[in-house]
């Protein structure tokens, strides 16, 4: 006998999208330890990751760019510079 489970009928295909964007934005080596200084620390200074990520700012703001867009990490603009959190 074959058991079938019925799906949730509320989901939407649009969700995927979503979930797609957010796996494939943490889909990366980098940006794994990125986020995990940000967990740990909380937020952070970009002068900072950048030092303690060892890369430079350009490719940062390439990671960074990329887990904002998917809705992961925010940014907080300051007089000195920009936060990550």
């Amino acid at each position: 006998m074959i058991k079938t489970i019925p799906l949730n009928s509320t989901l939407e295909v649009t969700d995927f999208a979503a979930y797609e964007k957010r796996f494939k934005a943490l889909a990366d080596q980098k940006r794994l330890h990125l986020l995990a200084i940000l967990c740990k620390e909380g937020s952070a200074c970009v002068c900072d990751l950048t030092d303690l990520l060892d890369i430079p700012q350009s490719k940062l703001s390439y990671h960074l760019k990329i887990l904002l867009d998917a809705d992961i990490i925010m940014k907080q603009k300051r007089v000195h510079g920009t936060t990550t959190r």
